[in-house]
């Protein structure tokens, strides 16, 4: 499939570049069991120490002892909310899982050898994920692919706004400084993909094993199909 004119390609990770397995098998269920543990050994770090007052506000408890902020963490994860403390706190647990080889970032095999060609190409890359942009740097840095970071010109996160209003999609094309028409979003998430259309970037919805496909935007089985 072709898109004309693109200049700059942003990306997804769940369900686009990275089976959703990975995250929900592998990811959270590490980060649940070891959450608890970290927090007790670097709650005086600053940067942890930053995250958990972040959590109390969340909690309206400013009080809350370590303990009640571990429960409220767990209570998130198991309820997959996107909190932008426990994302924090998750890549944390998660960069020491990678260092220690507990794990890799999966990657479907059509995605790396597209990246890679696209950025060949003059093509900026871009990644907007609701996992922290440190979570996103570790799973393409300590990839099956190797380390893919150097592909990319940076990384947005729930910082920027969440994935499924428009004026996150808006502020990203502000930071590329491009027309939004010559940026292209991909993502299996409808919601996401109607969001990013809304601020006029082109999209195209990745349909992998267990997505459902739209009728709203253009479909794609793998990357290898996509042509800029």
């Amino acid at each position: 499939m072709s898109n004309p004119a693109v200049r700059a390609v942003v990306t997804d990770i769940e369900g686009t570049t990275t089976d959703i397995n990975f995250v929900h098998k592998v990811l959270f269920p590490y980060a649940q069991a070891k959450l608890p543990d970290f927090l007790r050994a670097n709650a005086d770090s600053p940067e942890v120490a930053e995250q958990i007052s972040t959590v109390r506000r969340e909690m309206g408890d400013a009080d809350a002892t370590l303990e009640a902020v571990i429960a409220q963490l767990l209570h998130w994860i198991e309820t997959d909310q996107k909190v932008t403390p426990l994302k924090a706190l998750q890549g944390m647990v998660w960069a020491d899982g990678y260092q220690r080889g507990d794990f890799k970032g999966h990657l479907y095999s059509d995605v790396a050898p597209a990246l890679r060609q696209w950025q060949q190409a003059g093509k900026a890359l871009y990644v907007y994920s609701s996992g922290s942009v440190q979570a996103q740097k570790l799973l393409f840095g300590y990839s099956d692919e190797g380390d893919l970071t150097p592909l990319f010109s940076g990384y947005f996160d729930t910082h920027i706004g969440h994935k499924r209003e428009a004026t996150a999609y808006q502020r990203i094309i502000a930071e590329l400084d491009l027309p939004p028409e010559a940026v292209l979003f991909l993502s299996d998430v409808v919601e996401e993909l109607d969001a990013a259309k809304q601020a006029g970037m082109q999209t195209l919805q990745l349909v992998r094993e267990g997505t459902q496909a739209g009728n709203t935007h253009a479909c794609v089985s793998r990357f290898d199909e996509i042509a800029l």
